[in-house]
């Protein structure tokens, strides 16, 4: 370990190039000489760590013996399909997210950590303008028409669980708010959507401010969720939510604008890679990044030896984990 080294480090130059110079004290052998790059990891991972900790990496937040980083292949994948990452509050510190891997090795990712609702929580959001080229449309909810809707900026307010307590700019308040959504036009073109949280001082304060671009397609295995082979639109954008089973399920009924998106499910009947070291309610259900790559896998366009790398480095994770706890090690 770095930390074990000795009590002091010099920067020393040689020629043009500085070089980090670690010692014990004048009496020892002359100083080793270490690459500055290197060094200076690992120097931020020292004075990072707590006293009783092990050094972490500041970017994978691994230990620095289990560093995710050296894995990943460089230059980082340029995926075509970008990805939204809704990770739930939990997941963002789970030493076995599987997320990390995706932002690490994916150019085009956001990742953007989502909260329970604790009381009550408000949604403010916007649309783009409609493509004229579109023409109205109009759709059969429960036998009856409904006339679609101009883009419109729409707040409503919710409580724990998802429960809509209040819908604002003058729409009807006894309408269903799913049908409500089926007749909003314009989602095509994309919109945003503010979520604001109210604490226990009653104050609310913004959580996150997210644009979702024309595009855009959730993996979520919902009851109206389609199949790759039914997905008849050019997809830009993939929104994954990053939590155990129970958790991205609860992000997903408290986040009702998350309906608004045609929905993808992926037939995959094999198991996870996290096998032992993290339950599966049932085979099918996948980590986040093999989610991630599978799902960009079967939409084409993409590098899909880059996208199997990602999947060797969540396998080298796993068998860390494993060998971890077979020996009763701690990352």
């Amino acid at each position: 370990m770095f930390a074990n080294f000795g009590s002091g480090i010099r920067l020393r130059t040689t020629g043009s190039n500085p070089f980090f110079s670690i010692f014990k004290s004048p009496q020892n052998p002359p100083p080793v000489v270490i690459n500055l790059p290197q060094t200076l990891t690992l120097a931020m991972a020292t004075l990072s760590a707590p006293d009783n900790r092990r050094p972490t990496c500041p970017s994978c937040s691994r230990p620095t013996s289990f560093c995710l980083c050296t894995r990943i292949k460089t230059p980082i994948l340029e995926n075509s399909i970008a990805v939204t990452v809704l990770q739930h509050s939990v997941e963002k510190k789970h030493p076995l997210n599987s997320a990390k891997i995706a932002k690490l090795g994916l150019k085009n990712i956001d990742v953007i950590c989502v909260s329970d609702v604790l009381s009550e929580a408000h949604f403010d959001l916007h649309f783009s303008e409609s493509n004229p080229e579109m023409g109205p449309r109009n759709s059969v909810e429960n036998s009856k028409k409904i006339e679609h809707l101009s883009p419109a900026d729409i707040s409503f307010t919710i409580e724990k669980k998802g429960a809509i307590t209040s819908l604002v700019n003058n729409w009807d308040q006894n309408q269903d708010f799913n049908q409500l959504l089926v007749a909003i036009d314009g989602v095509r073109n994309g919109f945003t959507v503010k979520k604001t949280q109210r604490g226990s001082d009653h104050k609310y304060m913004e959580e996150f401010l997210i644009e979702v671009p024309p595009g855009s397609l959730l993996l979520f295995p919902s009851e109206n969720s389609i199949g790759i082979e039914d997905v008849n639109f050019s997809v830009k954008n993939l929104i994954v939510l990053d939590g155990t089973w129970s958790k991205a399920t609860k992000m997903y009924n408290e986040n009702p604008w998350l309906k608004l998106l045609p929905h993808l499910k992926l037939d995959i009947d094999e198991l996870s890679l996290y096998g032992e070291v993290r339950r599966q309610p049932k085979a099918g259900c996948l980590s986040s990044i093999e989610s991630i790559v599978y799902a960009l896998k079967e939409l084409g366009g993409e590098d899909l030896e880059g996208l199997d790398c990602l999947l060797d480095v969540f396998e080298s994770m796993v068998v860390d984990q494993r060998r971890c706890k077979d020996e009763k090690i701690e990352v």
